[in-house]
């Protein structure tokens, strides 16, 4: 019975049914047969054949000094190491495998073909046969099990500044619609100013005296021209200052901004930067680097202190461009922005924020 394996490996299979019965492992010789640019290189592993009469003699191989290994679903398993150098630089190893199912044990010997095919091992092309071409998928991640993510760091320049842990109770939380709504509310009401006023009757200009006698004349009994049935008169029940602000629990507005983070981290819209620093204050850096960007209109860059001046500079004419510093960053301004850009700073600030205790 022959096992195709990629990169070349063939591995023969021979069962003895005179030595070893059904209820061993099934196989027991083996030949080890390894392809390399058209040369069979053959080598008898199993030298040794040993009928179950002499096997079961021996009992337990512990009597020959055999290291006892716990059981794996159900079947002993013993090894012991024969270290050595076998004929050639391909096999490194032979080690000795006792299985047993409730049953007498088998001894056997593999050797293992520790060879690397590369491009130039042979001084000529790859062999294509020998490439494996199965595809390997990878299963989508699920979203909101608070794991942490590993995502590479870059700059401007799209050089490879390593990779980073972002916490997963932070950039993997549950997506939430309803919180995100009451927080945008709750921040799109507190940022309105408040400031509209209409005058009343006592404030607007004009005189008070009753424009015409009560009774006689037939017309509309009225006391004053201030009123609101007039040209020019007053407003009734309009607009004074206040503030439209209402009350919204700590817990919530740190929860929404928790699931807008890990709303761009599921997307792959979040990137992380070593840093936010720029050549020159040009705008054509940004808008070059703006443009290399697949799927992205609007950008948001996130630093850890204060803007870098040249930053500033460079993106202050680019309407699709905005810089805030980390304790500025808000739910709202992250849902404006498809692309979310932050330094390696601006991470590490706003998860201790966010680990911070509340004060109550």
């Amino acid at each position: 019975m022959a096992t195709r394996y990629p990169l070349g490996v063939t591995c023969v299979l021979w069962c003895s049914q005179e030595d070893v019965g059904e209820e061993d492992i099934g196989y027991q010789d083996y030949t080890l047969w390894t392809e390399m640019d058209g040369v069979i290189l053959g080598y008898w592993i199993m030298a040794l054949s040993i009928s179950r009469r002499i096997v079961r003699s021996f009992g337990s191989l512990s009597a020959l000094g055999f290291r006892e290994y716990p059981t794996v679903a159900g079947r002993s398993f013993q090894a012991s190491d024969l270290s050595g150098r076998i004929a050639g630089d391909n096999l490194l190893h032979a080690e000795c495998f006792s299985f047993s199912k409730g049953g007498p044990s088998l001894l056997g010997f593999r050797r293992f073909s520790t060879t690397i095919l590369t491009p130039d091992s042979n001084g000529g092309a790859f062999p294509s046969d020998l490439l494996s071409s199965k595809t390997v998928l990878t299963p989508e991640r699920t979203i909101g099990l608070y794991e942490d993510l590993v995502v590479p760091v870059t700059n401007f320049h799209n050089e490879d500044h390593g990779l980073m842990v972002l916490a997963g109770d932070v950039f993997d939380v549950p997506i939430r619609k309803d919180i995100i709504h009451r927080v945008v509310r709750w921040q799109l009401a507190k940022r309105q100013q408040g400031t509209h006023s209409t005058k009343t009757i006592s404030e607007v200009s004009g005189t008070g005296r009753k424009p015409w006698q009560q009774k006689g004349l037939g017309r509309a009994r009225h006391g004053s021209l201030r009123g609101p049935q007039f040209r020019g008169g007053a407003t009734m029940h309009g607009p004074k200052p206040r503030s439209h602000a209402f009350k919204l629990n700590k817990k919530v507005r740190r929860l929404g901004l928790k699931i807008a983070l890990s709303a761009r981290a599921a997307e792959g819209k979040l990137l992380v930067f070593e840093d936010l620093e720029v050549p020159t204050h040009k705008t054509k850096n940004i808008v070059n680097y703006a443009n290399q960007m697949e799927n992205t209109k609007k950008l948001l860059l996130v630093d850890g202190g204060p803007i870098n001046e040249k930053l500033k500079l460079a993106t202050q004419n680019l309407h699709y461009v905005n810089v805030l510093p980390s304790i500025g960053l808000n739910v709202y301004s992250i849902l404006q922005h498809d692309t979310l850009v932050m330094s390696r700073d601006a991470v590490n600030r706003i998860v201790e924020r966010m680990h911070t205790p509340i004060n109550r």
